[in-house]
């Protein structure tokens, strides 16, 4: 969640004296994105040993020093350059008013979720975001929040409108229940937490998900760079399995056209068959690996296997 702490700008580099030919590489100290991105730098091949109660790490096997931050930091100490690499949400970085200042270099497809405005499910008095305008609102995101009331209100400055937003850092939901709030706006995954609390979604502020993110002036581009096409390889793989097949060349045009791969299928001449044939491989998405399996048997392929991807690069 966000926070409004200054200590987000403090130059942490004069607590690191041994990071000086070292990326900086900020990730979640905890909460919902922590073991994601842990699992993530596994998969990347970055190996580190992190020490109980210590907020710093060193890789050993690349010059990078993993630093743990509070997600709701990380937008803002690398928007000024405190650290050269970060994985936060979208909504910190909005929220935190950074988008300026920071780079995306790729969505990462986890964490995702959505910031909404919720009221009390009985309350038939309010059936859309409209309807909260000059009303008391909590909130961990109070700037995302104030533009949207702004929106709602047709104020140009945020500050200038007439909801009441109030700032609390946790156990937002129970906010309407003991009667701080006619509303409340939040993150919503699953959505269990919000109907536990009796309360229900009548607006959506904006959808959000972690991302890789760095600055115009990170120290080491190019291994920023490196780290970012490892990621896109593990996303990738994670995404697509390797199906290889056998055809007729007669039909390798509509065999490719089903399945057309990322780029294009890899065709080998099955020579003993005089080249009448031909051995395909191509990637396809998961999500639609039936589908067009089927449809390659009904074409004529045969030998149809599948291998998983391990990780690949484009």
């Amino acid at each position: 969640m966000a926070s409004s702490s200054s200590s987000a700008y403090v130059n942490i580099n004069s607590a690191l004296p041994d990071t000086s030919d070292r990326m900086l590489f900020a990730v979640p100290k905890k909460g919902r994105l922590y073991d994601q991105c842990i699992g993530l730098l596994t998969s990347i091949g970055i190996e580190f040993n992190r020490k109980p109660r210590h907020d710093i790490a060193l890789v050993t096997n690349m010059p990078v020093a993993l630093v743990f931050l509070p997600a709701a930091d990380i937008a803002a100490y690398v928007a000024k350059g405190n650290v050269d690499l970060g994985i936060t949400g979208l909504d910190i970085i909005r929220e935190s008013q950074t988008e300026n200042d920071v780079a995306e270099l790729i969505r990462l497809g986890f964490g995702k979720c959505r910031l909404q405005i919720q009221t009390p499910a009985g309350n038939q008095s309010v059936r859309s975001a409209q309807d909260l305008v000059g009303k008391r609102i909590v909130t961990s995101f109070i700037n995302l929040t104030r533009q949207r009331f702004a929106e709602l209100e047709g104020v140009d400055d945020p500050s200038k409108i007439s909801t009441q937003v109030r700032f609390v850092s946790g156990s937002v939901e129970a906010a309407c229940g003991l009667g701080l709030a006619d509303g409340i706006v939040d993150l919503v995954e699953s959505g269990d937490t919000m109907r536990a609390a009796g309360l229900h979604a009548i607006d959506t502020v904006m959808e959000t998900e972690s991302v890789l993110i760095t600055n115009a002036h990170a120290r080491f581009p190019h291994l920023a760079e490196t780290i970012k096409q490892r990621v896109e390889g593990v996303l990738a793989a994670r995404k697509y399995v390797l199906c290889q097949y056998n055809i007729e060349r007669g039909m390798l045009e509509q065999a490719s056209a089903i399945a057309p791969g990322r780029q294009a299928p890899t065709v080998t001449s099955l020579e003993p068959m005089g080249g009448a044939w031909v051995a395909v491989s191509v990637m396809i998405e998961k999500r639609c690996l039936a589908e067009k399996m089927d449809a390659l048997k009904e074409l004529g392929a045969t030998d149809i296997i599948v291998l998983q991807i391990v990780n690949t690069r484009a």
